[in-house]
């Protein structure tokens, strides 16, 4: 258990205390939004969904599924009209090999993989792990959000804050928002934009203003809460020299749990 979530659990008599009483102080909120921010991560493997990319040249739609420790994506439409007979019997195909091939690896292959997987997703996570320690959060007050209520918060950058890596970096540059709720202390939605240019890793990269994301969540079983869209625009130039853009725009629907491997 990391220390911040032992300090975040320390803290929870205190913080339904407070609650009752109708306040609620900005550390509080934050320190338990990281608790439930971090038992959604960790749940999330447990989880198949349908996802949805959009891109200049149109959308595919996934069903990201689990298999054998990791997600495979299979496709299931195109411009938002489902594949016709011919292409569904092809992924069904490509769905049968790749576990057909997961099944015969070695262990030492599995490992592997699996590790490769667990990478990435602590890499995707990281960003969102560090915001609740790279910004000073003002309380702006209560509003709704859909049908939620919600604590709305603005956050800037700390001048002390050290970012852990690389990835991390560009934090440093940036302010955003986020609304949480006031009963589940979820993150209901987070912003975010970068206000000055941030050089990444010494002078080989700079992230420029124009870079931003959005995160929405949805509550999926219980309290846990998942994503449900997506969407980041990139600026940066590479060694100076080189203009670089990127986009994402990502739907997530259908959550549930993940089939074990014998019924698929």
């Amino acid at each position: 258990m990391s220390a911040l979530l032992f300090i975040c659990l320390l803290r929870l008599p205190l913080a339904a205390a407070l609650a009752q009483s109708g306040q609620m102080d900005v550390h509080t909120i934050i320190q338990r939004s990281v608790e439930a921010n971090e038992r959604d991560w960790e749940a999330a493997p447990l989880y198949e969904c349908v996802e949805r990319d959009l891109a200049p040249g149109g959308s595919r739609t996934y069903e990201e599924m689990m298999i054998e420790g990791s997600p495979y994506e299979r496709l299931l439409a195109v411009n938002d009209v489902p594949l016709t007979d011919g292409r569904q019997a092809e992924e069904a195909r490509k769905l049968e090999l790749v576990m057909a091939e997961r099944r015969a690896e070695t262990e030492h292959q599995r490992m592997q993989r699996i590790a490769k997987y667990e990478r990435e997703r602590k890499r995707d996570h990281l960003l969102l792990d560090q915001l609740a320690v790279a910004f000073d959060f003002r309380l702006l007050g209560t509003t709704r959000l859909a049908n939620d209520e919600v604590y709305e918060l603005k956050a800037t950058p700390r001048a002390d804050y050290q970012p852990p890596g690389v990835d991390a970096e560009v934090l440093t540059g940036m302010q955003g928002k986020l609304w949480i709720d006031t009963k589940t202390f979820q993150w209901v939605k987070v912003t975010a934009r970068v206000i000055r240019p941030v050089s990444i890793g010494g002078f080989l990269a700079r992230v420029e203003p124009g870079t931003q994301f959005e995160l929405e969540k949805v509550p999926v079983e219980d309290d846990i809460w998942l994503p449900k869209h997506f969407t980041m625009k990139a600026r940066a130039r590479i060694l100076l020299l080189f203009s670089h853009r990127a986009a994402k725009d990502e739907s997530y629907s259908d959550y549930r749990l993940a089939s074990p491997p014998q019924a698929r």
